[in-house]
């Protein structure tokens, strides 16, 4: 063969051998696309059991990933940020707190309400495809009972322990954020968000195990009244896991009298922020500077806690955060 031929024929085996490595990445990347969408589709329809105004279960089925969600409330706007889900959230409101710094660009991106609680035509107009909030934005005086939503092709679902499930415990949280991964097929996400909830728990419940038991009261300023979180709460069930007593855990409001009565060794006080860095203190203060309380063991001890009320009342991502701030006010002793 002469020099010439060789030359042609190398050179055109070349290019046939670029050619169908070319065909074969295409291919490749076609049929990566395919996999993704038939796992999507082979993971649908889900069905997931929520609840309406009357607390009586319901079911729904989810046909595909929801795609113009309208999130009410902290947990439910930081859940789905956790879940990488932003892009799905088409209207957000109702922060009691900045969301958690490992969020805040994501949370940038999204349309947030200057409106605490949307109203119902604020939501209609959003055209969503499912609604996650509280129980009590399905009250009649704003969103309305769940089956409206569900007649006009409009998914919703109640976080657990807004009012939904009549004990709340750190269980329904993570109900909650598994069932979310469920809705949004992010499965593998939940379950790494359960996990590290999960052994942070146990981690800090094992430091506790050995420690003398406390008594505490969680209690929020309401109208000029005290209010008293009891044992069927979420901040109960995480005060029972680590070990705590709960005084008066029957909840409700007390007088100054009957708080002096139960002189519990510690106090934790209910804070909503919204943005402003000085609450905390001042409901702290409300406790510490009330000469009529001067007498209780918590305010000589300065055993007067602040804690967020998105940290032990429908928590979410921050349930660890709650039993972290319940165990430093606890143990005071394991923080030196």
């Amino acid at each position: 063969m002469s020099i010439l031929k060789r030359s042609i024929s190398i050179a055109l085996s070349t290019i046939l051998v670029l050619g169908l490595t070319a065909c074969s990445g295409k291919s490749e990347d076609k049929n990566s696309e395919e996999v993704i969408k038939e796992s999507s589709s082979s993971h649908y329809p889900v069905t997931i059991t929520t609840y309406n105004y009357e607390k009586e279960p319901v079911e729904i089925t989810f046909e595909k990933e929801p795609e113009s969600v309208v999130a009410v409330y902290q947990n439910s706007i930081e859940t789905m940020l956790a879940l990488g889900l932003e892009d799905k959230i088409k209207l957000a409101a109702g922060l009691d707190h900045d969301v958690k710094d490992e969020y805040k660009e994501a949370f940038s991106k999204i349309n947030y309400s200057k409106e605490f609680t949307p109203d119902k035509e604020t939501v209609i107009m959003s055209q969503p495809d499912f609604i996650l909030s509280w129980y009590s934005l399905f009250a009649d005086k704003n969103l309305g009972d769940v089956d409206y939503w569900h007649e006009n092709g409009t998914n919703t679902y109640m976080s657990l322990n807004s009012g939904a499930a009549s004990d709340r415990t750190v269980e329904n949280e993570i109900t909650d954020i598994l069932n979310l991964g469920k809705i949004f097929n992010v499965e593998e996400k939940a379950q790494a968000l359960v996990d590290e909830i999960n052994k942070g728990i146990d981690s800090v419940v094992s430091k506790v195990n050995n420690q003398d038991k406390q008594t505490t009261l969680i209690i929020e300023y309401m109208d000029g009244q005290i209010y008293t979180y009891g044992a069927k709460t979420l901040g109960g069930d995480m005060i029972s896991k680590l070990g705590g007593e709960l005084l008066n855990p029957d909840g409700g409001n007390i007088s100054e009298e009957d708080l002096v009565k139960l002189n519990p060794d510690s106090i934790f006080v209910v804070y909503m922020d919204r943005s402003d860095e000085t609450v905390a203190q001042g409901e702290v203060d409300k406790v510490l500077e009330n000469p009529a309380l001067a007498s209780l063991d918590a305010v000589k001890n300065k055993r007067v806690n602040s804690i967020a009320l998105g940290e032990m009342y429908s928590s979410g991502i921050r349930t660890i955060d709650g039993i972290n701030t319940f165990a430093n006010g606890l143990y005071p002793q394991l923080n030196k």
